[in-house]
């Protein structure tokens, strides 16, 4: 089970209080001394390369590699990062296409998403942005859809439902703690990373509670089969219960391969839902079908809260992921180091010097890689307040989480579909890489990019362990195309995200 890529929290190290800076861009050296400095060359003096940039075959530190998705603002490419060859996926958004209102959203969902980080959430690396568009680099997840994988192979043996629906219900507990409420849950937006791996993804209509978890709400967003009867019949809601109405749709959808609420149209959806009338299987334990019509109920104070769902019967020994942010803002951004000479002692020669910044074993590896690629000290603390904006950190976040997956123990792989098949391959148990325009990218955890660097003998020997074979050569995937079929081909409404009116 994924716990998250923690370190030993204990292991630290200092940095003295003078840094000398090592592999700044500077770009003195014809051609450029290092990667870093040869690829910037590139971009700004390579014919073909300026080529591909205004054929959208290139944008920043990316190279474009195939379609993965579109919709009625955005498209979704799977990339490569040029430096680390790790693969990406961007969501493409054309602002002449953008109403102040989808900005604002836009704005949301990049704030969201830069704001969390855990095993199971899909992760924001780097925003870029040009003239006419606007790039969200996101993590790749090769596996595709949850729903494609039910869809194709069928509901999944309790057993497997429990792993894979405790990632996501801690997830959601997760975003809850900070205040966020995600809206557009459900099997579209939950990606499989891993045999036993998913991440909740798409954060376009999430929102953060300003006002406490008693903040109503008026924006009615989502998609209708997984829409609470609030959504349809009140003018404002409270975001957590909603959320949870989703997580027990999703959970249904799981352990049985089809929606609880089905119908031809949305008007005799809405009626379905809003009367509250669903079967489940024979076949499922009690403690399941007690937790989804726990989870399903009309009255929103009545249904489980998040903790109530975690620790529910059904759920009782099934191991949680751990959230990565316990670990520091470093996940996100680098440690600041002052690279000036510590200020002059007091003249009684009883003052200290400031302590010299302490960092964790992944982020002295990461900026031993970073260093070989070109990008030294001096250039991280440059655009630490550029933040999401840069290429620089761009590039540290890609670093710093390849790391932090390959320290976290992975989960077994599966043989509960009768076939073989494991979640993050067809039913040839071949790897598929689905994407959705609407949400964010995906990322595999079986193989991926190699930054080239210094060896770890600063690091503990966990750590180095975990970097030996790190960032290998991608080897890039053709996305097949996703599957829109309806699961079983019963459910007549699809899960297409909306505005609810």
């Amino acid at each position: 089970m994924v716990t998250g890529g923690n370190m030993p929290a204990a292991r630290v190290h200092s940095l003295p209080s003078q840094v000398v800076p090592t592999g700044t861009a500077t770009g003195t050296e014809c051609g450029g001394s290092t990667p870093y400095e040869r690829l910037t060359l590139q971009l700004h003096h390579d014919r073909r390369w300026r080529q591909e940039v205004s054929l959208g075959k290139r944008v920043g530190l990316y190279r474009m590699r195939g379609d993965l998705g579109s919709g009625n603002f955005s498209t979704v490419k799977m990339a490569v990062h040029q430096l680390t060859s790790e693969r990406v996926a961007i969501k493409i958004l054309d602002k002449a296409k953008l109403d102040q209102k989808t900005r604002r959203m836009v704005t949301r969902e990049v704030a969201n998403m830069e704001s969390v980080h855990h095993p199971n959430i899909i992760r924001l690396y780097e925003v870029v942005e040009t003239y006419s568009k606007l790039h969200l680099v996101l993590e790749f997840a090769a596996g595709g859809e949850l729903y494609h994988k039910i869809s194709t192979l069928g509901r999944l043996p309790e057993a497997q439902a429990k792993v894979i629906f405790g990632q996501i219900a801690s997830a959601v507990h997760y975003l809850h703690g900070r205040g966020i409420i995600h809206r557009d849950i459900k099997a579209e937006n939950v990606f499989c990373a891993g045999p036993t791996l998913v991440k909740l993804g798409d954060f376009g209509f999430s929102t953060e509670l300003t006002a406490g978890m008693q903040q109503q709400l008026n924006t009615f967003c989502g998609s209708p089969p997984y829409a609470a009867p609030e959504l349809f019949r009140d003018e404002s809601y409270r975001g957590p219960p909603v959320d949870t109405w989703a997580l027990g749709v999703l959970l249904a959808f799981i352990v049985t391969g089809h929606m609880p609420f089905q119908a031809p149209t949305v008007a005799s959806l809405k009626r379905h839902i809003l009367e509250g009338h669903f079967s489940l299987p024979a076949h499922l334990s009690d403690e399941c079908q007690g937790l989804i019509e726990a989870i399903l109920r009309q009255t929103p104070s009545d249904r489980l809260t998040m903790d109530q769902v975690l620790a529910s019967e059904w759920l009782r020994g099934t191991p949680l992921p751990k959230a990565d942010d316990d670990q520091g803002d470093w996940v996100t951004l680098p440690t600041r180091v002052n690279s000036a000479a510590p200020a002059a002692a007091a003249e009684d020669g009883c003052t200290p010097a400031a302590p010299a910044p302490a960092l964790t074993d992944i982020e002295v590896l990461a900026r031993e890689r970073l260093a070989a690629l070109g990008i030294g000290a001096a250039l991280l603390h440059e655009n630490i307040d550029k933040g999401v904006r840069s290429p620089v950190i761009g590039t540290y976040r890609l670093a710093v989480h390849r790391l932090q997956k390959q320290a976290s123990s992975q989960p077994p792989t599966p043989d509960t579909y009768p076939n073989g098949a494991a979640l993050n391959g067809d039913s040839n148990g071949r790897a598929s890489a689905g994407q959705d325009a609407g949400g964010p990218g995906r990322h595999s955890l079986q193989g991926n990019g190699a930054l080239s660097g210094a060896g770890a003998g600063a690091t503990s020997a966990g750590a180095a362990a975990a970097a030996r074979g790190l960032f290998r050569k991608a080897k890039s995937a053709a996305a097949p195309k996703q599957e829109k079929e309806s699961s079983g081909g019963q459910t007549t409404v699809r899960s297409r995200t909306c505005v609810l009116l």
